[in-house]
């Protein structure tokens, strides 16, 4: 009865070890280790097999897992397709230039195999370009004309140094494109800055060629030194070797000049020939000598500096002498004008310009009158190369080295003719009883002149206030009280122009501002005395006796002369006042910043060197002639049927000085205030009788004007009488510009001046004609009047509709502050209240959240619970198959011989430590066991 009890504890043990992992024979208490990888297969069927039981038991979580995979599946597909790389990779190049062009081109950045060719070439020209550069495309045309005429000598490649894969983008660090570079033998880069345009470019191509001149007899070596340019001549015996020593440091000093100055203002000249090389004082073999117009020329130091490329070249460039510069504008807003006008008055000659022309006559002229106007001492020299300018024979020169400088003469102080100007007289003085208008004029001799407007020009300022000390001081007198003009010459001894001549005569004055009175007449020139800018046909002022030759050093008015391609930069001419329809672009102008004027020559002229001497002689003087310049905006843009006239620099003498009584206002685009004047000016002109006042306005930042009647200040208004237009008057700076106080203004300024009281009687018909104008005067002001009072009564009604209706806005802004208020007091309760909603609402949320995380933590509990239930099921299942097995097959043979020979009657009772028969006992309970699971 133990035996069996042993046997069945066991075999319960030793099912309990196998569940546990260690298994080992049937009946043995003792545990053994089972291989891991049968330990992890184990593991995985059991779970499966737990999935599959968890699956039956809940379908649901099944679904929604598999719901839940599938979302995930496609989320992580459209995830995957719209997250691709936004960078477009770049497109391959493709070829800058055409197939058929003879340039190069190595449009994927291949500079190594440029580099190659480079090398097996004399001349290269290398155009760094970027394909996407405007200004490389724009450069592309020009690059194959050139190409085209140099493609036999000079080799033309182009590279795309914009490409990120290409060696140029590497290696190449370019601020900007297009780049070009040329290269001679291995000397190089000589880097090209001037003008993209295939003329300019061809010939720096040239010069890069042959960077040297070969001089071979005296008539080019004279072409070479009366060049504008300055110039330098190495001299080398050829005879003794193929290469005289320091000829290829000279060459390199070429190559260095244009590598420092890409416009190649310096040339570079050989000479041969000792005869000739007598003449600019060289003797050696390999002396440098550089030629200097109007200083001494020199020669290279070569015992104090080392004789190299670069020496020569710095020595060159620090010593040369500029007689004409060219200039190169960089876009519309270079600063390289502005530079050069800091220096002092400047002349600017637009020229069309081509550099590949073997010869330029208007340029030799130009230099023939740049060598005069700075021959200060006479120099032979520069009279020989003046001659050759002017192809004129002259016998063989033994010496081009220059003289000993001449002693300068003394210029003369003026003119000989005279000049005369128009003063109006002041009361006080004693000829104002019988004349009011004289006409003072200059004169350095006894004899009198009579003036004359067509035949005299205008004297300067300091010679008329000379004039005018002297004459107040003789006081002189003219007894006869006539319209005739009487002259008088007088002796002064308070000036250096020592005689004077002064022929006064009275002239009426018209009063303006009256409708009954005649339209007022056009003055005549002479009644407008000391204006800048007059329209008096006279001639100009004398200076032929003035001797042009060396000019520039007996005036503090020294001209710098500078030369710009008209072809490139017309638009800067067109600035300075050059007309846009000139067919032939050629203009001059002369620019003084000091006195903020210029002066343009007449675009009617032609541009030779009789008009240019001139031009300067003009400007030269000590009182120039010439008029400046005033530049205006188009007055045909402006209509003429409007109540304020606009006036302009062209429309500015007609309307304001030749015309009836003008109120003129200056403002500018610019002027804040200027604007809020415009009302007030509109009504005056609607006030104003038309035919007999004029209200104008200008516009100063784009019309220039005189200086006398320019301003200091914006807004400034001046009134110009009729007839008086000398006694203008300008508008007090602390008054109110308001309607009443310009009428007062003008009626105060527009009465007739004062009559001296010491005068005869006016005549009967005079004070009838006072009196109508004046009881004219009177009647136009009160029909005014009346136009004012029903305006003011205009306006008092519309003040108080105004006024009504500002009381009901103000109420209405009363009631809109009332309902804003308890609109703002809803709001800040509504406010409130969802303050508290959303407190309330993040509490229930945090409530709900930890609800939901215990349901969670109570569902994984259950979920725990069931997979150890189901196990231990199982377990169970196993071990009552296990022990229906053991006992049946133990219990087999004593059963049969316990029925053959003691057979039990049924229903007999079992001994409590009897075994239970396996057929009645342990099929029932394996059955019910097995329905139970199946249940389960």
């Amino acid at each position: 009865m133990s035996e069996c009890g042993g046997r069945g504890g066991g075999s319960s043990s030793s099912d309990d070890a196998e569940d546990e992992g260690g298994g080992g024979p049937a009946g043995s208490g003792s545990l053994s280790p089972v291989p891991a990888g049968a330990s992890s297969a184990g593991r995985l069927r059991r779970g499966l097999r737990g999935a599959s039981l968890m699956a039956r038991r809940r379908p649901e979580l099944l679904c929604g897992a598999v719901a839940l995979g599938c979302a995930l599946l496609l989320a992580l597909k459209f995830t995957c397709s719209r997250a691709k790389d936004v960078t477009v990779p770049a497109k391959p190049p493709v070829s800058f230039f055409s197939s058929r062009s003879p340039v190069l081109d190595l449009f994927q950045g291949q500079l190594d195999y440029a580099e190659h060719v480079r090398r097996d070439s004399e001349v290269v020209l290398l155009f760094f370009y970027a394909p996407w550069c405007g200004q490389s495309i724009a450069a592309r045309a020009e690059i194959e004309q050139a190409a085209s005429q140099l493609s036999d000598q000079v080799l033309f490649v182009a590279i795309n140094c914009w490409w990120n894969q290409g060696k140029c983008r590497k290696q190449k660090h370019f601020f900007y494109f297009p780049v070009i570079y040329l290269y001679h033998r291995s000397f190089g880069p000589i880097e090209y800055k001037g003008p993209m345009s295939a003329v300019y470019i061809e010939k720096f191509v040239r010069r890069v060629m042959k960077p040297l001149l070969y001089i071979p007899s005296q008539s080019e070596l004279l072409d070479f030194l009366s060049n504008y340019e300055p110039g330098v001549l190495g001299y080398f015996e050829f005879s003794g070797s193929p290469q005289p020593p320091g000829y290829l440091t000279f060459f390199t000093s070429a190559l260095h000049s244009l590598k420092k100055d890409y416009l190649g203002t310096v040339r570079f000249g050989v000479i041969t020939n000792k005869h000739l090389a007598k003449l600019v004082s060289l003797v050696h073999s390999g002396s440098v000598y550089l030629h200097r117009h109007f200083n001494t020329s020199l020669v290279f130091p070569r015992e104090l500096i080392n004789f190299t490329a670069e020496n020569i070249h710095k020595w060159a460039l620090e010593n040369r002498e500029t007689l004409l510069r060219w200039l190169w504008p960089h876009g519309g807003k270079s600063l390289l004008l502005n530079n050069e006008l800091k220096k002092g008055p400047a002349l600017f000659l637009f020229i069309p310009f081509n550099p590949l022309a073997k010869s330029h006559p208007l340029i030799d002229e130009i230099t023939e009158v740049a060598l005069e106007y700075n021959n200060c001492h006479g120099d032979q020299v520069v009279e020989r190369l003046l001659q050759h300018l002017r192809r004129v024979d002259a016998p063989v020169v033994k010496s081009l080295a220059p003289a000993p400088a001449a002693q300068l003469p003394d210029a003369p102080l003026r003119a000989a003719s005279p000049c005369c100007n128009t003063v109006v007289l002041p009361q006080w003085h004693s000829i104002s009883r019988t004349h009011n208008v004289c006409e003072l004029c200059v004169n350095q001799t006894a004899v009198g002149v009579r003036p004359s407007a067509l035949s005299v020009p205008q004297c300067s300022f300091l010679e008329m206030a000379a004039a005018l000390d002297s004459f107040y001081l003789k006081e002189q007198a003219y007894h006869v009280a006539s319209d005739s003009v009487e002259c008088s010459n007088f002796l002064s001894s308070y000036s250096p122009f020592s005689y004077y001549t002064a022929c006064c005569r009275t002239m009426n004055r018209g009063i303006a501002f009256s409708s009954l009175e005649k339209e007022c007449a056009a003055s005549t020139a002479g009644s407008v005395p000391h204006i800048e800018e007059n329209r008096h046909l006279f001639p100009d002022t004398d200076t032929s006796s003035l001797d042009f030759t060396g000019l520039s050093c007996r005036t503090n008015k020294t001209l710098n002369l500078y030369l710009l391609d008209s072809n490139l930069f017309w638009l800067y001419a067109e600035r300075l006042g050059a007309p846009s329809t000139n067919r032939v672009k050629e203009f001059a102008a002369i620019v003084d910043v000091k006195e903020e004027s210029h002066y343009v020559l007449d675009p009617k002229q032609a541009l030779v060197k009789l008009t240019l001497e001139s031009f300067i002689q003009n400007f030269s003087v000590l009182y120039s002639p010439l008029k400046r310049h005033l530049i205006g905006s188009d007055s045909a843009q402006f209509p003429s049927q409007h109540l304020i006239t606009e006036v302009t620099t062209d429309t500015f003498w007609e309307i304001v000085l030749q015309k009836q009584d003008v109120l003129l206002l200056y403002y500018a685009q610019w002027c804040g205030f200027c604007p809020s004047l415009n009302h007030v000016f509109i009504q005056l002109a609607r006030l104003l009788p038309p035919d007999t006042f004029t209200v104008a306005r200008i516009d100063v930042s784009q019309n220039d004007l005189p200086w006398e009647f320019m301003v200091d200040r914006l807004p400034t208004v001046l009134f110009f009488p009729c007839n008086r237009k000398d006694l203008s008057v300008k508008y007090p700076e602390d008054l109110p510009i308001t309607l009443p106080n310009l009428l007062r203004f003008i009626l105060h300024h527009s009465d007739p001046a004062p009559v001296p009281q010491d005068l005869a009687n006016p005549p009967k018909e005079c004070l009838q004609s006072g009196a109508a104008l004046q009881q004219g005067h009177i009647s136009h002001l009160e029909r005014e009047i009346q136009k004012l009072r029903a305006e003011i009564s205009t306006l008092q009604r519309a003040q108080v509709q105004v006024e009504a209706r500002l009381s009901s806005a103000r109420r209405d802004e009363h009631r809109l502050r009332r309902q804003q208020q308890s609109l703002e007091q809803q709001h800040r309760l509504l406010q409130l209240h969802s303050e508290q909603l959303q407190a309330l609402y993040e509490q229930k949320t945090r409530e709900l959240e930890q609800v939901a995380h215990k349901l969670q933590e109570l569902a994984d509990a259950s979920e725990n619970l069931l997979t150890e239930n189901a196990w231990l099921k199982v377990l169970l299942a196993t071990m009552e198959r296990k022990l229906e097995g053991k006992v049946g097959a133990e219990n087999l043979t004593p059963r049969e011989e316990a029925s053959s020979d003691h057979p039990e009657p049924a229903g007999a009772p079992q001994l409590p430590g009897s075994a239970p028969p396996p057929a009645n006992v342990s099929s029932p309970l394996v059955s019910e066991r097995r329905n139970e699971n199946r249940t389960d």
